[in-house]
């Protein structure tokens, strides 16, 4: 349950990070609550995924997921650049954090 706890977090740091970007275009009342709520619950998520996964395992993975699942949207929804190396960086982030769950 902590592995999903930790997804969790991960997937409404993405949320988070996706109403900042709305903050920046529209300063809306639900872009803010959008925000709060998205960081919110990941740091939720994270503390409850934190009582049966190690810190150091459960911060990087967490940040991991929000980085890698950040920059595919800033991709695939926003349009940002889909340089190779991005894509290689991106597939070094998502072994790194499987290698973390194979050994923990």
């Amino acid at each position: 349950m902590n592995w999903i706890f930790l997804i969790a977090a991960g997937l409404f740091e993405v949320v988070g990070v996706t109403a900042m970007n709305r903050i920046h275009r529209d300063k809306s009342l639900s872009s803010y609550l959008l925000l709060a709520g998205g960081f919110g619950l990941s740091f939720l998520f994270l503390s409850l995924a934190m009582l049966g996964i190690s810190m150091g395992t459960a911060y990087s993975i967490w940040t991991g997921i929000g980085t890698v699942g950040s920059t595919l949207l800033g991709i695939f929804v926003y349009g940002e650049a889909k340089d190779w190396r991005r894509i290689l960086f991106i597939s070094m982030i998502i072994a790194a954090t499987v290698g973390l769950k194979l050994i923990s």
